[in-house]
C-alpha cells in the first residue's frame, strides 16, 4: 500500500537544520504516526511522502513556507513586566501561553530588560529550512474512529 490521503502512516525520522544540527528524532523511540491529509505534519514533508511505501527511505528538504512558515515580525513584541504578575523569575527561553485575537498563542521570551519583556509568537522553527531523513514503517487503512477524529490512535499516535 502506498501513502495517500486518508492513510494511517508510521515513520521514523531525524530532523536537522541547514547546519546539519539534529533538532529532533524518533530513533530509539516510538515512530511518529500521522493521518494523511489531516494536517498532522508539515505540508512539505507530507507531500514528499505521498506515493511512498513501507521500507522506503528518503531525505526531504523543506523550505520555511512548507514547514513552519517565515518569521513574522508582527509576532515579536515588547510587553510590560506587569503582564507577568505572580511570575518571579522570567528568563530568555521561557514559554508562556498568551491571549491573541485568534485564541491562545504560545510565546517564547526572547529578551528581558528593565523597560519590558520581548516575546516571540513565531514557531521556534519558523524561517528555517529543515531536512528530514525518513523511513516509512507502516502504511494502512485508518479505522473509522481515526478518520473521524483526524489522527492515528495507538502506538506513535494519539492516546485517548
Amino acid at each position: 500500500m502506498q501513502i495517500a490521503e486518508n492513510s494511517a502512516v508510521t515513520i521514523h525520522y531525524t530532523l536537522t537544520n541547514s547546519e546539519g544540527e539534529v533538532l529532533d528524532s524518533s530513533q530509539g523511540q516510538e515512530p511518529l504516526a500521522y493521518l494523511g491529509g489531516a494536517s498532522n505534519i508539515i505540508p512539505g514533508l507530507e507531500n514528499a511522502l505521498i506515493g511512498k511505501a513501507v521500507g522506503d527511505k528518503l531525505d526531504v528538504t523543506v523550505e520555511p513556507e512548507q514547514a513552519y512558515g517565515l518569521v513574522r515580525e508582527e509576532l515579536v513584541q515588547k510587553v510590560d513586566h506587569e503582564n507577568f504578575q505572580g511570575v518571579d523569575d522570567i528568563h530568555v527561553g521561557m514559554q508562556f501561553m498568551a491571549q491573541a485575537p485568534w485564541g491562545e498563542q504560545p510565546v517564547t521570551v526572547m529578551n528581558v530588560e528593565d523597560d519590558g519583556i520581548t516575546l516571540d509568537g513565531n514557531h521556534p522553527l519558523a524561517g528555517q529550512t529543515l531536512t528530514f531523513s525518513v523511513e516509512v514503517m507502516e502504511v494502512r487503512v485508518p479505522t473509522e474512529e481515526e478518520s473521524s477524529h483526524g489522527h492515528v490512535h495507538g502506538e506513535g499516535g494519539h492516546q485517548h
